[in-house]
């Protein structure tokens, strides 16, 4: 058996990054950018009001001098020419300072008179002007890879960029193995149980930003798992991932299925619990990923494995999941021979992070596995651990 870093290390090797595409601005929203973008203009592109009020120059700017209001500027139109001594400018907020202005006096530090404005109150530092390029200059980049988030997109909107070039999204075939599943919907037989950890990949794959599809269950004979890897392919998926089957019983025909469609094996079986028998390989252009049956231990390894498979194939750089530091709110025994990756809750509070683990650790235990909201490490034959011990968890 391997470490679970050096598994993820062998899975990410695996992955080749899926070439780039071109896509509208409004359809940008979680893809990765692909390509460093550049601003193609300041923003503001002109220095411009953050009040409503007038516009003055600098020189007039005194408690109770009376100008002359020119003009009038809004955003969208501007006032064309230069403001000289002793006039003022009827500005909103967004609209182009006219030349020769050195501050917005805000329209309630002032009286108004037909077409004169009086200074009423004292003047403050505050100008009330935005410079142009006060958000960016013209030589701003928005560096790739980056996942791209709502602001983003109003980012890129604002650099003037209509399309932006993305990764393509890795496609995932999800294969789920044995006679003895049924999608949900069905009539079971007394001896068969419901398909339940392929619906919970297809949302892990779509929100790391992938495409899954849910192939049908294959039976537990070597045609029929021959012919659904073959369909996979034919479908064009950059990661295969099987579901159950993963071991090394009588009826576990995954591997020699995976040998006999030419896939080369990286390892088989990791010093982890839950998801021992996982087991990853390639073959050409395409990884595949052994995921094991039972559903708890299908979905951790999807975290460990799979998304940072997905991640890398988007060409994304801190893929592996992102490690917190908490404080146990329960004693822990030592540690056994294999990492412990516990379903467990954490909690933020003034006194700081604390996590507490469920008391059912089953990997078949679905219900405790929609309770947790994190992975708690227990390292290999670590000593035991008592209360308020520091421990590393992961944000599932």
């Amino acid at each position: 058996m391997i470490s679970v870093e050096d598994a993820q290390e062998l899975c990410l090797v695996l992955v080749r990054p899926t070439p780039r595409e071109t896509v509208p601005l409004h359809a940008a929203h979680r893809r990765t950018l692909a390509t460093s973008l550049r601003a193609q203009r300041d923003q503001p592109p002109f220095a411009a009001s953050a009040m409503d009020g007038y516009a003055i120059r600098e020189d007039d700017a005194l408690e109770g001098a009376v100008l002359s209001v020119v003009g009038e500027a809004a955003a969208g139109h501007a006032w064309v020419g230069t403001l000289g001594r002793g006039q003022a400018l009827r500005i909103f907020t967004g609209a182009p300072v006219p030349d020769g202005a050195g501050r917005v006096v805000i329209q309630e530090n002032v009286l108004r008179d037909g077409a004169r404005v009086a200074l009423s109150d004292p003047i403050g530092d505050n100008i009330n002007i935005r410079p142009q390029g006060a958000d960016f200059s013209s030589d701003f980049t928005l560096n790739a890879p980056r996942v791209l988030s709502a602001a983003d997109l109003a980012l890129l909107a604002a650099m003037n960029h209509a399309d932006v070039p993305v990764a393509v999204r890795p496609k995932v075939a999800l294969i789920a193995t044995g006679d003895e599943l049924l999608m949900p919907g069905g009539t079971p037989a007394p001896d068969q149980i419901i398909a339940s950890n392929v619906f919970a990949l297809h949302a892990m794959v779509a929100d790391a930003g992938g495409i899954a599809r849910i192939f049908p269950i294959a039976p537990d004979t070597p045609e029929a798992l021959d012919a659904i890897l073959h369909n996979a392919a034919d479908w064009g998926a950059d990661i295969v991932v099987t579901i159950g089957g993963a071991s090394v019983g009588d009826h576990d025909l995954v591997a020699p299925a995976l040998d006999r469609f030419g896939v080369t094996r990286s390892f088989h079986k990791i010093a982890m619990r839950p998801g021992k028998p996982l087991m990853a390989g390639a073959k050409d252009r395409v990884a595949f990923l052994g995921l094991p049956g039972n559903p708890v231990s299908a979905v951790v390894c999807g975290h460990l494995f799979l998304l940072p498979m997905i991640r890398r194939a988007l060409g994304q750089r801190d893929v592996l999941p992102r490690a917190l530091t908490a404080r146990l709110g329960a004693p822990l025994p030592a540690g056994g021979p294999r990492a412990h990756y516990m379903r467990a809750r954490y909690e933020d509070s003034d006194e700081g992070r604390r996590v507490i683990p469920f008391d059912q650790q089953d990997s078949a235990m679905l219900s405790v596995l929609a309770e947790a909201n994190c992975l708690l490490l227990h390292p290999i034959g670590g000593n035991p651990m008592a209360l308020d011990d520091s421990v590393q968890i992961y944000p599932v």
